[in-house]
C-alpha cells in the first residue's frame, strides 16, 4: 500500500499553493468537490490506515471495512460527501497517562471521520501551508521538530538570552487525536506569529519566537515579561489562554528549560567538565522510553524472542531517531543500562533461571547475538 502522494493529487496541491502564495488575496470557492474525488478519498484511506488506531464510537475497525468491501465503502462516503449528507460521528474519549502523572484527554474519531478529515487536509494543506510564518515548525513540509529544537538552540547562544515559554489551553477546540488538530493549531498560532512580525515585536523585544503546533518559547535579550504580556493579550484576543503550568520565565544562562522534549539550559561536559550552554534528551523523555520498554518486556508477553526484540528495536530506534541530536551521551547511557536490566530480567523469568542472570545473559550476548540495539552503538553518543 503506497503512500507516496499520487501525481494528479500533488499536481492539484502544487497549484493550489502557488495560487495561494502568489496572490494572498485570492480566495478559493470551488474546493469541496475536490475533497470526494475518488482518487483523493481512497489515498486518505490509505494514509489513516498507515497510521492504524482504535476504532472510533461506532467500534468499526480496517479489518472491519477491509473483510466486506472497501471499494463500496470509500465509495459510500464519498456519496454522502457529495450529497452533504456526511455528518461526523462523536469522538470517542479515553483518558491517558502522563509522564508526570494524572491523565490527559485523547480524542478519537471515528476511521470514516478520520478518512473524511484527511481528504479535507489534502486539498485545504497547501493553501494553508502558503500563508504560514517561517518560524512556525509543526507539521509543516521540509520542517520538523529537530529543525524548531536547533533553532531555539541558536537562539540560546546569541548573547544573553531570558527564555518565556509556554503553551495555549486546550480545555475546548478540536480534539487531541484528531486528524485535522494539528493543522487547525497551526492556523490559530499563525495568527500570533503574524501579529509578531507585523508589529515588529522581535526588535521592540530584542527576541525571537519558536512555535511548534501549539507550544512556542520566546527567547529574549531583556524583555521576557514584556513578552509574555504582549502575549497574552494576544491570545486573549483570539480567544485563547496560556497554559500557565507550562508557562515560566527563566534566566537560560543559569535555569534550564524543556520544549519538545529536549531539555536547554547550562550542561556540563562528561569528557571534560566545562560549562556550556547546550541542550539534551530530558528526564521525562527518558522516563518515557524506560516506560515503553518496561511495558513491552512483561511476563505476559509470550510471544517469540524474534517478535519481542524486533518490536522493541522500533522502539528504540524511534526514540534515538528523534533524539539524536544535542547532548545524548548521558540519556542514551540510563536508556542502554535500563534496556540490558529489562531484557536479562525477561529472558531469565522465560528460561526459568534462577540467579539475576548475568552469567547466562550478559551484555556482549544482549547486544549482540540477541540483537538488541544498543544507543551508543555505530551512532555514538555526545556528551
Amino acid at each position: 500500500m503506497s503512500l507516496t502522494t499520487p501525481s494528479k493529487i500533488r499536481e492539484l496541491q502544487i497549484k493550489l499553493y502557488r495560487k495561494a502564495k502568489n496572490e494572498p488575496g485570492f480566495r478559493f470557492y470551488q474546493l469541496y468537490d475536490k475533497v470526494y474525488r475518488e482518487d483523493i478519498l481512497n489515498h486518505a484511506y490509505r494514509l489513516v490506515r498507515a497510521n492504524a488506531g482504535a476504532p472510533g464510537v461506532d467500534g468499526e475497525s480496517f479489518e472491519d471495512i477491509e473483510s466486506k468491501d472497501l471499494e463500496q465503502w470509500v465509495n459510500g462516503l464519498g456519496e454522502e460527501l457529495r450529497n452533504r449528507t456526511y455528518e461526523p460521528q462523536p469522538v470517542r474519549r479515553v483518558m491517558i497517562s502522563k509522564a508526570g502523572g494524572g491523565e490527559r484527554p485523547l480524542g478519537i474519531p471515528t476511521i470514516r471521520d478520520r478518512v473524511a478529515q484527511t481528504a479535507a487536509k489534502l486539498v485545504l494543506a497547501p493553501i494553508w501551508e502558503a500563508e504560514l510564518e517561517p518560524n512556525a515548525y509543526g507539521y509543516r513540509p521540509q520542517k520538523s521538530a529537530q529543525d524548531a529544537i536547533q533553532k531555539v538552540d541558536e537562539l540560546l547562544h546569541e548573547n544573553g538570552k531570558r527564555k518565556l515559554t509556554g503553551g495555549k489551553d486546550n480545555d475546548r477546540g478540536t480534539p487531541q487525536g484528531g486528524v485535522i488538530s494539528p493543522v487547525l493549531a497551526n492556523l490559530y498560532m499563525n495568527r500570533l506569529l503574524k501579529g509578531w512580525r507585523q508589529s515588529k515585536r522581535g526588535e521592540q523585544f530584542r527576541a525571537g519566537l519558536v512555535n511548534y503546533a501549539d507550544d512556542f518559547v520566546i527567547l529574549s535579550r531583556g524583555k521576557a515579561a514584556a513578552s509574555l504580556e504582549w502575549t497574552r493579550g494576544v491570545l486573549e484576543r483570539l480567544e485563547l489562554t496560556l497554559n500557565e503550568k507550562k508557562t515560566s520565565i527563566r534566566n537560560a544562562r543559569v535555569e534550564r528549560f524543556d520544549f519538545l522534549g529536549y531539555t536547554f539550559g547550562p550542561h556540563y561536559s562528561l569528557r571534560t567538565g566545562q560549562g556550556y550552554i547546550g541542550y539534551s534528551p530530558s528526564k521525562k523523555s527518558v522516563a518515557r522510553i524506560k516506560e515503553k520498554v518496561g511495558n513491552l518486556l512483561v511476563p505476559s508477553n509470550v510471544g517469540s524472542w524474534a517478535d519481542v526484540s524486533r518490536r522493541l528495536n522500533q522502539i528504540l530506534g524511534g526514540w534515538r531517531a528523534y533524539f539524536g541530536c544535542g547532548a545524548t551521551a548521558k540519556a542514551y547511557r540510563a536508556v542502554d543500562q535500563h534496556v540490558y536490566d529489562k531484557v536479562r530480567h525477561f529472558l531469565r523469568r522465560r528460561h526459568k533461571v534462577s540467579s539475576h542472570g548475568t552469567r547466562q545473559f550478559p551484555e556482549e550476548l544482549v547486544y549482540g547475538p540477541l540483537g538488541v540495539l544498543r544507543l551508543q552503538g555505530p551512532m555514538g553518543a555526545r556528551s
